[in-house]
Order: structure tokens, then sequence, then C-alpha cells
């Protein structure tokens, strides 16, 4: 019996380490991790003054900094995140935000911002410069835009709220912990209260994602959560955006184009108005910009300003940009150039009597974009001191010009217009329709999607264009309504109605070159103004004065009267 006592305790010895190897792998595979995550790797943190941004429920690449116990965030930033409609002047460093009434400006690197009626200290920089990178004050950025934002400390964090809505809720029913991932192996973020409220963001079989209150976003089970409602979140700012007024009329407007190309052509204005009817507004080509530090030449003149208020119609004239001499991008990129511009415009415009500005800035590059929106702004703000109402320009939306800012000149601007012509040009080597019905929906379709419609004017081309294909080779005249209608009968073209373009339609061989016309006529233009009306636009302008028959102006005015 003595010889079995060692191999009965040795089997003893190995059932117990045995069974504690597997009481060992049962304990480990099932019991909580107490491994903590590294909060700096989980915010993506790399240098000390690095602050992780948290937006609304959504933790950002984007990281702010914190200089001299302020949080800044990048300009571009801001501008994504907050508010587009600051604006930088890198040329004379100015940091400017235009609110309906006031351009505000600060220099770069300053405490001080400027207003109409003086200087204001902000106590600490408003923007400061760090690798080449500029930094706004979130501080500075509050006083114009609605949001929240807490500061947390270890790591450096900011919640950042720009949106107050409902959140469900949940109270947390047993000390635990919120992890990293859903899983009781995974990392601890943060170690949780009974007691404390966490936000649900998304609930599953067994794990929930939620929020804490210093916004750390993990996981914790099902199990320990209770009492779950909803509450409304609720802003701590009490800013409120400001209100941009704008002068509407009561009626649709009816803008007629006047080409003036000299002071003499001010002389023109009584026989190119005799046969109109219903224009309620005349746009004069008074004014183009000739250099790039904001001169221009002017043709503005009282006595026609006398004379058209004197038929009823209301007197904007046309700055233009169509110099080769003037470089857009480098204009407007200096803010002593726009004030220069807005400045002597107003001036030249309340000095005739007229009664507003409308801006016809074309082939603008995508560099010169937020300078030229910025002008409008600045422009807009003196107009509206003024009583003077201001129009801008657009082509028909393109990919190609999103950098002309339709949504902001529909919040600042009186009136948007809809060059609703030009489909086919003649230099684009392409013979076609000059507005087809599809085209002209299709602008103002697309402006309606960020300009409201009682903003918006469709213009209308007063004009055909001849086109002429002699083998490869494409051209085209342009000609008046009268004019092309003359083309057509005197070279014996017959024309039929197309459906699609709602155009009439025609073609002929003549000497070896192939012609085609697509008329601008009443037909057309009825067309165009019917679909107008269903989208309730606020008007209607025509390039361009001279170029019509004298019977389209019935049937404007029967579009007028609806």
């Amino acid at each position: 019996m003595k010889k079995f006592i060692p191999t009965l305790i040795a089997i003893i010895l190995i059932i117990l380490i045995g069974g504690g190897i597997v009481v060992s792998q049962y304990i480990e595979k099932y019991s909580y991790s107490k491994e903590k995550q590294d909060l700096n790797e989980y915010f993506g943190i790399e240098a000390a003054d690095d602050v992780a941004i948290i937006l609304q429920d959504n933790k950002l690449d984007t990281k702010a900094k914190l200089i001299e116990g302020s949080v800044y965030l990048d300009f571009d930033s801001v501008s994504e995140l907050l508010n587009d409609r600051f604006y930088i002047d890198r040329n004379e460093n100015w940091l400017i935000y235009t609110t309906p009434d006031d351009v505000i400006k600060s220099k770069l690197g300053e405490n001080t911002y400027y207003v109409s009626n003086g200087e204001v200290d902000f106590t600490k920089p408003i923007t400061v410069l760090k690798n080449e990178t500029i930094y706004v004050s979130l501080d500075y950025v509050a006083k114009f835009t609605k949001f929240d934002y807490t500061l947390f400390e270890d790591p450096l964090r900011i919640q950042l709220d720009t949106t107050w809505e409902e959140q469900t809720v949940a109270t947390v029913n047993k000390d635990n912990a919120v992890r990293y991932k859903g899983g009781i192996k995974s990392p601890i973020l943060r170690e949780v209260n009974k007691g404390e409220t966490v936000v649900i963001l998304d609930k599953m079989d067994t794990w929930t994602k939620v929020k804490t209150d210093d916004s750390l976003m993990g996981y914790i089970e099902n199990k320990f959560l209770e009492n779950e409602t909803t509450v409304q979140k609720v802003a701590k700012t009490d800013f409120e955006e400001p209100q941009y007024s704008s002068i509407h009329r009561d009626y649709k407007i009816n803008l007629a184009w006047h080409a003036i190309y000299t002071k003499a052509g001010n002389d023109t204005f009584d026989e190119y108005t005799a046969k109109t009817k219903g224009i309620n507004v005349i746009s004069p080509t008074w004014f183009s910009l000739t250099d790039n530090t904001g001169n221009y030449t002017s043709f503005a003149d009282s006595d026609y300003v006398a004379k058209a208020h004197s038929k009823g119609m209301e007197v904007w004239a046309l700055l233009d940009n169509f110099s080769s001499d003037v470089n857009t991008a480098e204009l407007m990129s200096y803010t002593s150039n726009r004030e220069k511009l807005v400045n002597n415009l107003v001036n030249d415009l309340l000095m005739v009597g007229a009664d507003g500005i409308n801006l016809d800035f074309e082939q603008i590059s995508y560099e010169a974009g937020e300078h030229y929106v910025q002008f409008i702004r600045e422009m807009s703000v003196a107009c509206r001191a003024n009583g003077l109402v201001l129009s801008v320009d657009n082509y028909v939306p393109r990919e190609s010009t999103t950098h002309y800012n339709r949504k902001e000149q529909g919040v600042v601007a009186d009136y948007v217009i809809i060059m609703g012509y030009d489909e086919h040009w003649g230099s684009g080597g392409v013979a076609g329709s000059v507005a087809s019905l599809p085209y002209v929906l299709d602008g103002i379709e697309q402006t309606l999607k960020d300009v409201p419609s009682e903003k918006v004017i469709n213009a209308i081309p007063f004009y055909t264009r001849v086109w002429k294909t002699n083998g490869g080779d494409v051209s085209c005249d342009t000609l008046g309504m009268v004019d092309a209608i003359d083309f057509v009968k005197e070279n014996g073209i017959e024309t039929t109605w197309d459906e699609e373009c709602c155009q009439n339609y025609g073609e002929k061989t003549m000497n070896g070159i192939d012609y085609q016309v697509w008329l601008e006529d009443n037909e057309s233009i009825a067309a165009k103004l019917s679909v107008m009306d269903s989208h309730n636009l606020a008007g209607v302008a025509e390039w361009k004065l001279g170029f019509e028959n004298s019977s389209v102006w019935d049937v404007i005015a029967a579009y007028l009267a609806k």
C-alpha cells in the first residue's frame, strides 16, 4: 500500500494542477478586463497643445489647439464646421466677418477688432499663426455663431454642439466601466458610477454604445443600464442669428438691360424704350472695371435716371469685369480694393439717383470665388444702409461654377438673376439652341435649391444664333429677333416646332454651307415664361434692348399680369 501512496499523491496533484489551469482559464475567459485604454491614442492626440474635437456625437480627426489657456481652431475648420462667413485677406492680413449691417475686421495676430463705430478690445489674440496655419479663437467665433463648446482635460478635448436635438439617456445601475469596444476584454475608457447618466448612441443585443457626460464614447453592457428616457438637449449659448433684410418688390420684376458703351449711349434711352411695354427696371451698362485696384469707367447720368423714373422704371446700374486688364482674383483679394470699389459705386449711384446695382461678373476663376463672394457681402451692407437694390447675375448652375456660392448670394443679395442663355455660344464649336426649354428649366430648378423663389429672376435672350457648318468648321452670327426672322424668310428656310427645345427650328444647305437656326421668337419666349410662372419666380430679365420685336412685349406683359 505504501508504494501506491506517492503515485496517488502525484495523481491528485496532477488533477489539482489541471483543475487549477481549467479554473484559471475559465476565469481568464469570463472575467472583466481591467486594462485601461490610452486616451491620447483614443483621441489621436500627438502634441501637448492638441485638443480633440467631438462634434455632436462624432469624434473628428481635426484637432484644435490650446494656446495660452484658450481654444483655437484652424480657419478652414471654422469655415467647414461652424461658420463659412468668416473671410481672410492674406494680402493685407485681415480676418473679416460680415453681418447684415457691418463689416467687422481684425488684424491677424491682434487683440482688437474694428466695427463701424470704433475699436473693440478682445483681451486675447483673435487669431494666432502657428506652423503656417491661421487659428481663430473659438470665443471670438462664438460672438457671431450659434454653437456650444466645453473643454475637458486629461486629455484635452472639447465637446462641440451646433444642433440641439432630443437624446435618449439611461442611468447606470451599478458601478461599472465604459469600454472601448463591446466586450468584457475590451480596454476601459472610463469607470462609471451607479447613478450616472449616459447618452445612448446605439443599442445592440447585449451591449450599448453610450456617451458619458465628459464626451467619452464607448460600450457598456445592457444589463447595467436602466430608466431609459428621452430628453431635449438645451443650448447654453444665447446667440441669435441676425436676420438679413432684403428689398423685395410686391410685383414681378421686368428688367431690361440697356447696353451703353459710351457716354453718348445714354441718349438712346428714348429710342430703345419707345415701343416697350411693362419694363419696371432698366439696367444700363454704366460701370466697367478697368484695372486691379478698383477703378472703373462710368457713364452714370442723372438725366437718364430722371427719364427712367418718369416712365415708371427703376435704374439698377450694371458693373462688369469684362476688361482683359482685370484679374478678378487679384482685385478682390485686397480689402482696400473692395472698400474703394464699394464706396465709389455707392457714391456714384446716390449722386445720380439710381435705385440699385447689378453685378455682372463673368468667367470668375475658382481662385477668385471666395473674394468675389466677400465683395458681394460687403456690397450688400452698403446697399442695405442706403436703400439700394443689389442684384447679382449668374450662369445656369454647373459644377464648374459652384464657387459663385449662389446660396450665400440668396441670403445677402436682394435678387439673384439667372442668365438663362448661351447654352451654345459663338466660340463653343457646337451648333445648338441659345436657350432650349430643358436648359432653362434646369437652370431654374438648380438655382431654386439654393435661392428662394421670391429672389430669383430668370433672364431670357432677345437674340438667335445662325449656325454655319463648313466642313469641320462651325461658326455663327448673332442676330436680334427681327433680323433672325428676316434671315429665315429671305433664305427660304422652313421651320418646324421642336417639342423638346420648344423652339422653331430650321436648316438648309446653301453654297455648300449647312445652316441651322433655333429661333427665339414669341412662341419660344412664351414657353420660357410659362415655366418661370409655374416656379413662382420674382420676374424676368431680357438681354438686350434693341434686339427684340415689338410684339414680344405683349407676351411678357401677359406673364407679368398673372
